[in-house]
């Protein structure tokens, strides 16, 4: 087996907002080809970290690189995936996929079959015609994550992504997602409030602790995919997230409460 690869390395990074410490201190490295969950209590910072990598927000003080190179703002080398679908409502599933060929001018013909791989092994097969409007809450979130694969970036951002699907859809998503990052063979990051989906998807899964936060366990899942929850394997990881993200929560609780006293 190779050796890891470094694709995103996060130094020191701390973030403030007027005089809110949201990130403390941020330091991790997440390899090539490799995917990692982010969970923590609410409020502590982990859209905020996405955000960072995505080029959206940039930190108060330290440093993320990704292939050693500072990020200095968004790029085609990253897809991001929202918990709300941002699909064009006037462009079809067709044309809300290719939009970021679009932007980089590919050719239409060229766009359309680039956009078809996706569209079928996302299940789109038959709606490249439909409008948003038409489509179930899965159908739109399975069109986000078609558009943010077909312009091929190496990493993939992943901000709550099954948070509005109801549960049965959630589950199908959660599967199709094993598969799509088996064909993709992308790095990706999933910011996620549910340590179910962390450990079923990751390769680890980074802890962020109550605010002002930083990152107090990473964990491997050693696991092979594709995976079950009734794998028992799977089961004690749970129970370990659990375990200490319960702790962070209550912490994160204690200090609201002290601060509403």
């Amino acid at each position: 087996m190779s050796n890891p690869v470094a694709k995103i390395v996060s130094k020191n990074v701390r973030m403030q907002f007027n005089d809110v410490l949201a990130i403390e201190n941020a330091t991790c490295t997440i390899n090539e080809r490799e995917f990692v969950a982010i969970i923590g209590p609410s409020g502590c910072g982990k859209s905020t970290f996405l955000y960072m990598i995505a080029g959206f927000e940039k930190a108060t003080d330290g440093l993320i690189t990704i292939d050693g190179k500072p990020i200095d703002g968004p790029g085609p080398n990253r897809g991001i995936v929202f918990q709300d679908f941002v699909l064009f409502p006037w462009r079809t599933v067709m044309e809300n996929i290719t939009l970021g060929l679009e932007i980089q001018n590919v050719p239409k013909d060229e766009a359309k079959k680039r956009a078809q791989k996706w569209i079928r092994l996302t299940g789109l097969s038959g709606f490249e015609n439909a409008y948003p409007a038409t489509l179930s809450g899965g159908m739109k979130q399975r069109v986000a994550i078609a558009r943010a694969l077909t312009y091929d970036p190496e990493i993939i951002l992943l901000d709550e992504p099954f948070g509005a699907l109801d549960v049965q859809t959630k589950n199908y998503m959660i599967k199709d997602l094993q598969n799509l990052w088996a064909e993709a063979n992308k790095t990706i990051i999933m910011v996620t409030h549910s340590v179910m989906e962390a450990v079923l998807l990751a390769d680890r899964v980074l802890i962020f602790g109550a605010r002002p936060s930083s990152i107090i366990a990473n964990i491997k899942i050693d696991v092979p995919h594709p995976r079950t929850l009734s794998n028992p394997n799977l089961k004690e990881y749970e129970h370990e997230v659990t375990r200490i993200l319960s702790a962070e929560v209550d912490k994160s609780m204690s200090l609201e409460r002290n601060v509403l006293a």
